[in-house]
């Protein structure tokens, strides 16, 4: 039974999920994440490392038991290992566990601090092993280096789960092999619908690929055993046969998740939002600065009765995001 302290929202939802942007920033310009020439905060509007970890301990306190860090691209910052030195204190001590979600092209240089600082699992964001499709998809993106990151992961000793956002006409192609890579490597897939947050450069109902239709082509190809596993995320799970590996689907879309929601993701600038796909949230670094944990505490549970039953993205052609944010901006 949850304490009496325990985060649970007003659709009677527990909430033991915390996702931290640490940044806004990121290094590539994916087609369905960002336009090619965005404008993000100035550095003077970011939370310190003191208080995004001041925060992370309230809701600990309160009975959340995983963190993961994201971005934009987390390890652009460069105080985000010490961040996660900081909360990796509480590893066993009511956080069962730290994660991260990266792009993997600065993670060559950062996976052994990370390793230390108690992150063993990671998600990697790839959406093409073809070195000429994942620049055109990312823009700016080398490929080799997020390889690279990966190998250095894996190195030192972090588990490692691949994301990849289907593309209509992009990466459509690539989804079969890139199962049949990951089987090969030992890591985990997920595979994500594109969602509408934020403005971009193009119409994302072109690109937009249902993953009923990716499961019902795949299955023809892999034998694939529905999995009762959980990470707390929105993702159902499919172990694939003679593998270890899991290929988790995160369908927003085509298969709703909110019900069983367990999040809330807070901005660098200390905006707890409620629902990726909604606009409700509270302002927990003001709460901070102007009356400690316990107007931290009073701003949370103003938030849990505010978050939103479900979210409201709509792909339908002409259709306005479902939010004016950008991805980088919550973390996804």
């Amino acid at each position: 039974m949850p304490s009496a302290s325990a985060l649970i929202d007003a659709h009677g939802r527990t909430i033991r999920y915390l996702r931290i942007s640490v940044t806004d920033r990121c290094d590539l310009r994916c087609r369905y994440c960002m336009s090619e020439t965005m404008q993000f905060l100035p550095r003077d509007r970011l939370m310190s490392v003191d208080e995004m970890a001041a925060l992370a301990e309230c809701f600990i306190a309160r009975g959340v038991n995983k963190i993961r860090l994201s971005g934009g691209e987390p390890l652009m910052r460069g105080d985000t290992v010490a961040l996660a030195e900081r909360l990796g204190t509480h590893l066993g001590r009511g956080l069962d566990e730290l994660t991260m979600t990266t792009n993997a092209t600065r993670l060559a240089r950062h996976a052994g601090a990370l390793a230390a600082a108690g992150i063993r699992r990671i998600n990697v964001s790839l959406d093409s092993r073809d070195p000429d499709t994942f620049r055109h998809i990312t823009r700016t993106g080398d490929l080799d280096r997020v390889l690279e990151g990966i190998a250095a992961a894996r190195s030192a000793g972090i588990a490692i789960k691949i994301n990849m956002v289907a593309l209509k006409g992009l990466n459509e192609h690539e989804i079969a092999p890139m199962l049949a890579w990951c089987a090969e490597q030992g890591f985990d897939l997920s595979l994500i619908e594109t969602m509408p947050l934020g403005a971009i450069d193009e119409d994302r109902t072109d690109r937009f690929l249902p993953l009923t239709q990716v499961f019902a082509d795949l299955s023809e190809r892999f034998t694939l055993e529905r999995d009762t596993f959980k990470t707390g995320g929105p993702a159902r799970y499919w172990k694939l046969a003679d593998s270890s590996i899991r290929l988790g689907l995160i369908s927003p879309l085509t298969a709703n998740f909110c019900d069983g929601c367990n999040r809330v993701r807070m901005t660098t600038e200390g905006l707890l939002y409620l629902c990726l796909g909604q606009d409700a949230h509270v302002d927990l670094r003001s709460a901070l600065r102007e009356g400690g944990p316990a107007a931290v505490d009073a701003a949370i549970d103003a938030g849990m009765m505010r978050k939103p039953a479900a979210h409201a993205f709509n792909i339908a052609p002409g259709a306005a995001p479902a939010v004016s944010r950008h991805m980088s901006v919550t973390g996804g």
